[in-house]
């Protein structure tokens, strides 16, 4: 019953926000639900930093449930809206084109990240991996209506001149161009690359010798906004974290916190994860969760290998608690400057949790990989400079729990994440919403609170998709519960992976080889574990929902998937196109990548039990 009111108490909180101060809603509107975007707000014009993770599960952060020790993220939290709802795409690259532009993937031109489209794809200009120029990023509005525009890490949206950061709204850069990057100096994390791909101002890159991402990354913003100190015009940063995709890396003293944390394994911290989020609030109580079917038996390990996977963890915490202890120094940085009483804060991830990690680094095979590229995979040394961490599917499942899947795929593990709005210009404190968010209303929201009007059909003498997410400030000022109806649909796709929500209610399907293939519907406000498939029970509903769904895609223009084609084995066929010559290197990322799905095929084929 306690657990229960606990996690009734966030929709009291904005409910009486809400009553307090609410303005009437759009006529034909639910009570409570404000259906179109906000008009710009008539406030002074705040500073806004736009913090982004990379592969960060759906409780890994405290004020989500995880014991990994995140202050600073947990004071931003009390400082405004954690959004237990909100959703993003499955994948990198989809995720920072919406981001940024309001836009859904496909029309933006990121249906997928570069390396795994087909070349039968590649024939539509939509389908490049590449940020459209028929798109407007949030930096470029923002610039233009006055904003200094700063921008420090990943990028992976294209590195032609004219896609790069500095030519997409950002007056200054410092970005990792690819997918990722070694975190301890610059040299690539996969044989896929030549080199690290590092951009500064729109040019190649030399990194300092005592490089780690996200100090350095924080440095890099800080002295951004520093050189401009002078000038009276507010800015907006952007600060995509490398943290903590792999390869998992951290600093020694970081990682020694989390020493005897992780010895009793992923199924007991995933259960555990599952409990302190609905004592906060986070997930409905005793929300049922599957066991994921690559979740390996920890009480059959040996102690040795206890020891090592523990580990594994281990250096994840301290990535995690690295990037949260780095993002101190830039808030302690605006407040010695007056600036944080009027800056904005947004944090979230990309996606969930990554559960491409081997599930034992050591075997022959995955070692001759990562050798091959001068990493080490020892125990001892795990997650320092010359290391190659991940973590094993038991844990990045525990890292997205109680959720199913991860990244990659259309289950809620793999794209529902953490969404903190805080600051002062946010009314509400310590709040927790239950509203549906997705990833295309960061920038429609960043766009009111900066008072910008949102781009029409045309921008810059040309031709520009129209934003479809829609602005949160009528949730952050407390003026309704929700911005999407019981009858509006999100939709989404990602390499035949589909999805669309509405309402309560979700559509999903997940392929191989963890799915099975099948269309399911879910109410993931009770059900966020996906336990419970209504597609029988509520016929009507779900065909629907199907129907939306198609129409979703010929809107967004989804292409067909080549007969055959998977994630992986479609990596592994552009990069035999590209690297012909050198049957080495194909091999061994073969065994590096591909190991651990080649073992989720031999576990399960069809849906996690």
């Amino acid at each position: 019953m306690l657990k229960g009111l606990l996690y009734l108490a966030s929709a009291a909180v904005l409910s009486g926000a809400v009553a307090a101060t609410a303005e009437p809603v759009q006529d034909g509107g639910d009570a409570g639900v404000a259906l179109v975007t906000h008009h710009p707000r008539e406030a002074p014009r705040p500073n806004i930093v736009l913090i982004l993770a990379d592969d960060l599960g759906f409780t890994d952060l405290a004020s989500y449930g995880s014991e990994i020790n995140t202050p600073t993220l947990d004071a931003l939290a009390d400082q405004g809206i954690r959004f237990s709802n909100y959703h993003s795409a499955a994948n990198c690259a989809p995720a920072r084109a919406m981001l940024l532009t309001g836009v859904d993937s496909h029309l933006a031109g990121v249906p997928n990240i570069p390396e795994l489209i087909a070349p039968e794809q590649r024939v539509n200009a939509h389908y490049q991996g590449v940020l459209g120029n028929n798109v407007v990023t949030v930096a470029t509005l923002l610039e233009d209506a006055g904003y200094r525009t700063y921008m420090a890490g990943k990028w992976h949206l294209g590195m032609a001149p004219e896609k790069r950061p500095v030519a997409r709204g950002f007056q200054r850069t410092v970005a990792m161009m690819d997918s990722g990057a070694d975190n301890w100096e610059q040299r690539p994390y996969l044989p896929l690359y030549d080199r690290a791909n590092w951009f500064a101002d729109g040019e190649r890159f030399t990194l300092p010798e005592d490089f780690y991402s996200s100090e350095f990354l924080v440095d890099k913003l800080m002295e951004f906004i520093d050189s401009d100190s002078n000038q009276a015009a507010p800015f907006f940063a952007y600060l995509p974290f490398m943290a903590v995709h792999m390869p998992v890396q951290a600093p020694q003293e970081y990682i020694d916190h989390y020493t005897d944390t992780y010895q009793e394994g992923w199924d007991k911290l995933r259960k555990q994860r599952r409990e302190r989020a609905a004592a906060l609030g986070i997930i409905p109580p005793d929300v049922p969760m599957v066991r994921m079917a690559t979740t390996g038996d920890w009480g059959g390990l040996s102690a040795e290998d206890k020891a090592y996977q523990a580990k594994r963890m281990a250096v994840y915490a301290g990535m995690v608690e690295a990037m949260d202890a780095h993002l101190g120094r830039l808030i302690a940085f605006l407040k010695a400057r007056g600036e944080y009483q009027n800056t904005l804060f947004i944090f979230t991830s990309d996606n969930g949790s990554e559960a491409s990690g081997p599930p034992d680094p050591r075997s022959f095979g995955a070692r001759m990989g990562t050798r091959r590229m001068g990493y080490s995979v020892d125990g001892d040394t795990l997650g320092l400079k010359g290391s190659f961490g991940t973590i094993s599917p038991g844990f990045a499942s525990a890292a997205a729990s109680p959720l199913a899947y991860y990244k990659f795929y259309a289950g809620e593990g793999g794209m529902r994440v953490p969404l903190i709005i805080a600051g002062d210009p946010i009314p509400l404190k310590q709040a927790i919403s239950p509203a549906f968010a997705w990833v295309t209303d960061i920038a429609p929201t960043i766009l009111d609170y900066a008072g910008v009007p949102a781009p029409a059909s045309r921008y810059g003498g040309r031709q520009v998709e129209t934003i479809t997410g829609r602005s949160l400030l009528p949730v952050l000022s407390g003026e309704a519960m929700a911005v999407y109806g019981p009858e509006d649909t999100v939709g989404y796709e990602l390499t035949g992976h589909g999805v669309l929500f509405q309402g309560d209610y979700k559509l999903v399907v997940n392929q191989g080889p963890l799915g099975d293939g099948q269309w399911r519907l879910f109410n993931t406000v009770t059900d966020p574990g996906e336990m419970m498939d209504l597609a029988a029970r509520e016929p009507a509903r779900f065909q629907a929902m199907l129907n939306a769904y198609q129409a979703y895609r010929v809107e967004n223009k989804v292409m067909p998937l080549p007969e055959g084609y998977t994630q992986m084995g479609q990596l592994l066929r552009n990069i035999l196109r590209k690297e012909l010559a050198s049957g080495v290197v194909v091999g061994l990322l073969t065994l590096l990548l591909l190991l651990p799905f080649g073992v989720a095929y031999r576990m399960r084929r069809g849906k996690p039990t």
